[in-house]
């Protein structure tokens, strides 16, 4: 470990996440795979206490996964320094830009020193990565893991063309005839996920919204009984998803069509993962047919 001035061990690794979600799974990997080494980390994001966030850091930590907003806060009120940071991580880069993550971001660089390593992985590559990847990195080595909006081979995909009056029934009788025991259900807004969650839960199928109204906690809780198999479906928005790593999930409905195909992408590519096989189905109403 580094030390600071003042003797603490200083924060090496910086690594920045747009939703809490993906920054507490970060970490949680960050030390499963650091298990056998000396290395502390922590989580800091918002909508919880700064307190316990500032007696965590006062003992000294190495690699920091943080939410931008969080950490300027932090920054701001100089109870974190970050003028020993080695290597620079900022994960999810698109979806950064999405939420509007992009002045913070330059903020937080500015606070960081010229010499390190930076680090930038986006699902996407559009012309503002790009943009961003200039201003953000030197000479970078580029690593691209699939072409451009590419789809997973294993990843089954069907259509139903269905009326939109009819889509909930519907989706209700696959999982029903199919025994599905475990879906990820995506939806256009926070209002069409508790709607058709609650309509699962009423037939029977125990179900949960996931979306950026719901409590941090709230959130956290949906997700541990997604995977631990107690919820049967779980209904998100796409905002929400981004974050949802689950090793064997087997399928993946869309509700609603997005209408950017990278979104798509996304969302199908939930399952299939490591390895596995998926399968993907698409409700496609009328007025959805051009996307």
């Amino acid at each position: 470990s580094k030390r600071d001035a003042r003797g603490r061990i200083a924060i090496r690794t910086l690594i920045l996440t747009p939703t809490r979600e993906l920054a507490a799974q970060v970490e949680e990997s960050v030390r499963t795979y650091g298990k056998h080494l000396p290395l502390t980390s922590m989580v800091m994001f918002g909508g919880v206490g700064m307190q316990p966030q500032i007696d965590r850091l006062r003992k000294g930590v190495d690699i920091l996964v943080a939410t931008p907003g969080r950490l300027l806060d932090h920054h701001g009120q100089r109870t974190l320094d970050l003028s020993h940071v080695e290597i620079f991580v900022l994960d999810e880069a698109d979806r950064m830009l999405d939420m509007g993550f992009i002045h913070d971001i330059k903020k937080v660089l500015a606070y960081l020193p010229a010499k390190k390593q930076s680090l930038l992985f986006s699902a996407t590559f559009s012309d503002e990565i790009r943009d961003l990847a200039a201003t953000l990195l030197k000479n970078p080595q580029s690593v691209q893991v699939t072409p451009r909006n590419t789809t997973v081979q294993r990843i089954t995909q069907t259509i139903h063309p269905v009326g939109r009056g009819k889509k909930k029934a519907m989706l209700a009788h696959i999982i029903n005839e199919h025994n599905w025991s475990q879906v990820l259900v995506f939806t256009r807004t926070k209002f069409g996920a508790n709607k058709v969650a609650d309509f699962l839960d009423a037939q029977g199928i125990k179900a949960m919204a996931l979306h950026g109204n719901k409590s941090q906690s709230a959130r956290t809780q949906a997700l541990a009984d997604f995977k631990s198999g107690e919820l049967r479906a779980l209904v998100a928005t796409d905002i929400a998803a981004r974050g949802i790593d689950i090793d064997e999930l087997p399928h993946v409905v869309n509700y609603e069509i997005p209408n950017v195909c990278e979104d798509y992408v996304h969302r199908i590519g939930r399952t299939g993962r490591a390895g596995k096989s998926g399968e993907a189905v698409n409700l496609v109403s009328l007025d959805e047919e051009g996307f």
